[in-house]
C-alpha cells in the first residue's frame, strides 16, 4: 500500500487543494492530509477549526485521512508510514520553494520522495489568501472553496 501525505495550513481549504487532493487519492492507496502548525503564519481559523473544515470537505471519500501536526513534516510522514509527499505548483514561482523544501526532506528521509502536481488552469490564480481577502470585502466565494468552508469564513470575518 502506497501511503502520501498532502501537507499544508488549510487556512482555510480552498477548491484549488480540493481538485489536488481529489486527483492525489486517483492515484494512491491512501491520502493523508496533515494540517500543519505553522509558527510563520497567523491563521485565521484555529487549528481545530481548519482539520473540522478539511474532514467536513473530504468526508465522502474513504481513502482520504486528516490529522494535524507541529514539527518537521519527515517524521508526520514517517508516523503515517507514508513514502509521498505531495506539493501542489499553482506556478514556476512556488517552484523555488517547493524545490528547497524537497531537497531538504530527503536530506532528513531519503525514503520519503516528492511529488509535484500541477494546479488546474481553473484553479492557477487561486489561494486561501486571495479567498479570505475576497470574503472579507464581501465578495462571493462560493466555487472558490467548498460550502461548508464558505460559511465558516463568512461567520469567522462577520
Amino acid at each position: 500500500m502506497i501511503v502520501a501525505v498532502v501537507p499544508g495550513s488549510f487556512d482555510p481549504i480552498t477548491a484549488g487543494h480540493m481538485d489536488i487532493i481529489k486527483r492525489v487519492s486517483n492515484l494512491y492507496d491512501k491520502v493523508i492530509i496533515g494540517v500543519v502548525v505553522n509558527p510563520s503564519k497567523k491563521p485565521l481559523f484555529s487549528l481545530e477549526d481548519r482539520v473540522k473544515m478539511v474532514k467536513e470537505a473530504i468526508r465522502d471519500n474513504k481513502k482520504i485521512e486528516v490529522d494535524s501536526f507541529n514539527g518537521l513534516l519527515v517524521e508526520f510522514v514517517k508516523k503515517h508510514g507514508a513514502r509521498v509527499i505531495i506539493r501542489g505548483l499553482r506556478a514556476v514561482s512556488d517552484f523555488e520553494h517547493e524545490f528547497q523544501m524537497a531537497q531538504l526532506n530527503r536530506r532528513l528521509n531519503s525514503d520519503v520522495e516528492t511529488m509535484f502536481v500541477m494546479a488546474s488552469p481553473e484553479y492557477a490564480y487561486l489561494s486561501s489568501s486571495v479567498v479570505k481577502e475576497i470574503a472579507q470585502y464581501g465578495g462571493n466565494i462560493s466555487g472558490l472553496v467548498p460550502p461548508n468552508v464558505d460559511e465558516s469564513l463568512r461567520d469567522a470575518l462577520a
